[in-house]
């Protein structure tokens, strides 16, 4: 499926230092199949697109404790 929506960005409410963040934007979840990933400093830079079982999996693992801070 083709699509011209545009990414709607957002952060983490839980990102609120200032620092190292991401940007996600789940809105294209039904039409891609790919959640787009980028540094919130950086809206010109490159986004990365994961896939949607591969997002849901290492956002399990962060919640899960995987990865410590």
């Amino acid at each position: 499926m083709t699509t011209t929506e545009s990414p709607r960005w957002f952060k983490s409410s839980y990102s609120n230092n200032g620092g190292d963040c991401i940007e996600v934007a789940t809105n294209l979840i039904a039409s891609r199949d790919t959640v787009p990933v980028r540094d919130s400093k950086n809206h010109d830079g490159p986004a990365l697109g994961f896939g949607t079982v591969a997002w849901s999996s290492f956002v399990g693992a962060v919640k899960g404790g995987e990865f410590p801070a």
